[in-house]
């Protein structure tokens, strides 16, 4: 146990120097705010143990295992990763010596794999014609085939994340990639598989799909989800966000300037801290049943705190960077993410099918229906302050 919580000794101070290495050497940095845009993600990490602690009922100290003043041996232990972040920072800007997973052979066959997964889409007979771009953008991120106002729709009513993929995207993957490999049973030597076909899988869509900062961030999470549970070692959500973070920097550290990098981990650790107290606001029956486990009210008011917490972490940076702030974000989370969901499994369903042949024509029209769904609410929702 006080190895894994040493991940916080690890990745806080290891951050702090690839922000400093970012801020004091920014030539390659293309973000307009460099200050606000690097420092203000890390003064929120900073809270996080804080408000991990408060959310916990626990303190610092039994968080953690070490005393607010730290000893020497974890000071030093700490400023070694401080410099080992600042000099993975400064050695990335002036050698420009950033890690590509998508060349070689991987980039070549995966480059093929999406546009065939584009040809298959576009020859799916949906009857809206909006419907075909509109699922390769929430599966390939192709967003060329939109309309402008189908993207206005879409910025307009504060959802213009579902459109730019992300963990969003590739977590309903995983999603589906469990239930598509549970049959292969729960023994030991099934689960080993499973996480092989899952992880591999994962990989090759975060490749083809661009290997962007948050998609990268989520692969990292299915991958060191998968490799904690067949260690048989407890999840921890917030070690596993730590974790990732370092790994993701080590590997490529001028990636800190990223706003899709800052937005994907803030909103994450809004999830793994802000949004258990609020959830448990809600009553909890005494008496658990059937119908206590489907209450409406409830998933809606999980809904409504999950997007709050996301948006307590995120929404600070959008407002420094853009000016902005999504007014209408309950709402449009309440509807615009399980119709996402349905359309990302009814939209792999349908592919799936169509590349053999036997797609029904009543599921790709379901499937469009459930796009065209979405569309109408998001277009609603983007009425309402006009």
């Amino acid at each position: 146990m006080a190895e894994a919580k040493d991940i916080y000794w690890i990745s806080i101070p290891f951050t702090a120097g690839v922000a400093a290495g970012a801020c004091i050497f920014p030539t390659a940095v293309h973000c307009p705010h460099i200050l606000p845009a690097v420092l203000l993600p890390l003064i929120i990490f900073m809270g996080i143990l804080v408000l991990a602690a408060w959310s916990s009922g626990r303190t610092v100290k039994e968080l953690t295992g070490v005393e607010i003043g730290l000893s020497f041996l974890r000071r030093a232990f700490a400023v070694i990763f401080l410099v080992a972040g600042f000099y993975c920072s400064v050695n990335c800007t002036l050698l420009s010596g950033v890690p590509d997973l998508r060349t070689g052979v991987l980039k070549s066959v995966a480059q093929d794999a999406v546009a065939y997964l584009r040809e298959v889409i576009d020859g799916i007979p949906f009857a809206t014609e909006s419907t075909g771009p509109l699922v390769k953008a929430l599966l390939t991120g192709d967003r060329s085939g939109l309309s402008k106002d189908m993207t206005g729709i879409f910025r307009d009513s504060g959802a213009s994340h579902l459109l730019a993929l992300s963990g969003l995207h590739l977590g309903i993957v995983y999603m589906i990639l469990l239930r598509i490999t549970a049959p292969m049973g729960n023994s030991r030597r099934a689960e080993a598989a499973r996480g092989m076909i899952i992880v591999t899988a994962a990989l090759f869509y975060t490749v083809m799909t661009g290997a962007g900062p948050s998609i990268v961030r989520a692969f990292l999470f299915i991958l060191l989800n998968e490799i904690t549970g067949l260690t048989g070692r407890r999840r921890d959500p917030l070690r596993v966000l730590f974790a990732a973070l370092t790994i993701q920097l080590a590997m490529s550290p001028g990636v800190i300037t990223s706003l899709g990098f800052q937005l994907s981990y803030l909103a994450m650790a809004g999830i793994f801290v802000l949004y258990p107290p609020l959830s448990r606001i809600y009553p909890v029956p005494e008496r658990r049943n059937r119908l206590s486990r489907i209450d409406p009210m409830r998933k809606i008011w999980d809904g409504a705190t999950l997007s709050i917490s996301c948006q307590a972490f995120t929404g600070p940076l959008v407002w420094v960077t853009f000016g902005t702030f999504p007014k209408y974000f309950i709402i449009t989370n309440l509807l615009a993410m399980p119709l996402t969901s349905a359309i990302m499994v009814l939209s792999v369903a349908t592919i799936a099918l169509s590349c053999f042949g036997i797609c029904p024509d009543l599921l790709a029209t379901v499937n469009d229906h459930a796009v065209q769904a979405l569309v109408f609410c998001l277009d609603v929702i983007s009425g309402i302050g006009v």
